[in-house]
């Protein structure tokens, strides 16, 4: 019944040419608007961002000790009245060569896409992500975090690892390889105490 009065009310509307409320929307929206001639950049939250990751980190140190250590005491007592002869000596010397080096080469090449997490007030923007790869049942995980300049961003919307503030890279592997790889628990404990 209140179907029926409702379908009547909206045909004599009809009928009559009154005109109903129409809800009307913007097509303009500022939040995602963007202009036919800009580039296809990452600007906002939630946009894609290519990064192109080239680290080589290497380091090394040398240190060479040597010491040397001489002392010597002598003495000596003569009379040849009742023959007294008495004679002392004492030497000590000592040595010693130590030398060490050490040395450390790293490099890390990956291309992944983050999101970007945050707008910041001087317009940068926070960027996030990881990549998981399974390689020959190894799980390999790349963590990436940290601050992009939009001018730092290329037109094909890709950005250098090495142009990245604030920069965290985490390559991590997971699995059989990885494990082996790790020195074990006794050899840990005896390399606490210089063994």
């Amino acid at each position: 019944m209140k179907r029926g009065l409702k379908l009547a009310a909206t045909g004599l509307a009809l009928c009559c040419g009154i005109a109903l409320p129409a809800a009307s929307e913007s097509l303009y929206q500022e939040g995602s608007f963007r202009p036919l001639t800009a580039d296809n950049k990452a600007f906002r939250v939630g946009d894609s961002l290519t990064i192109q990751v080239f680290e080589n980190s290497s380091a090394s140190s040398s240190a060479n000790t040597g010491t040397r250590r001489a002392n010597d005491i002598s003495g000596s007592v003569t009379q040849t009245g009742n023959r007294v002869v008495g004679q002392l000596g004492i030497g000590i010397a000592g040595e010693f060569d130590g030398g060490g080096r050490t040395q450390r080469t790293n490099k890390l090449l990956a291309t992944l896409t983050v999101t970007v997490k945050e707008v910041l007030p001087n317009q940068e923007l926070r960027v996030a992500g990881e990549q998981q790869l399974m390689v020959n049942e190894e799980l390999q995980k790349v963590n990436l975090e940290g601050r992009v300049r939009p001018q730092d961003i290329s037109d094909g919307n890709v950005v250098l690892s090495t142009r990245l503030a604030d920069a965290r890279i985490t390559y991590v592997g997971e699995g059989e390889v990885s494990d082996r790889a790790r020195r074990s628990l006794w050899r840990r404990v005896l390399d606490i105490w210089g063994f």
